[in-house]
């Protein structure tokens, strides 16, 4: 989970279908933080329904002599919220960090307390589970 940059986010959508939307994350604490705008069909799925699922796929190989892919992958289940106060900044500082790591000090440091325009999705994990070919397995 720490290591990729990108999942797939998994709510119930309108109209009784399922809606699963690829984002940028952050694993940070136990917890997974996505930005968002404040409005949309994404954080009007999460208000209605917070159980959320999120999907992330560390490794898809295509081993052609043996017609498969080796694979890993893990989803975590959890409910969805709003990040609000100190959470929400240390989670946007997280964001920075992961994805802005080699700018200068100064430039994160104003992005992440200059905005105020998204918003701080936190998904309080309630459990994993993950896959894994069994050639990754067997080499443990």
């Amino acid at each position: 989970m720490a290591r990729c940059t990108n999942g797939v986010l998994a709510c119930a959508g309108d109209d009784g279908y399922p809606y699963a939307v690829p984002l940028s994350y952050v694993y940070h604490k136990n917890k997974i933080y996505f930005h968002s705008a404040k409005a949309g069909h994404k954080i009007d799925s999460i208000k209605r329904d917070p159980k959320v699922s999120f999907a992330v796929v560390d490794e898809d190989t295509i081993v052609s002599e043996e017609y498969t892919t080796y694979y890993r992958s893990v989803i975590a289940f959890g409910k969805a919220r709003i990040a609000e106060g100190a959470e929400r900044l240390e989670a946007f500082r997280a964001l920075v960090e992961k994805y802005s790591g080699d700018q200068p000090e100064e430039s994160k440091r104003e992005k992440t307390e200059g905005c105020s325009q998204s918003d701080i999705v936190a998904i309080d994990i309630e459990h994993m589970t993950g896959k894994q070919a069994i050639e990754y397995a067997a080499k443990k």
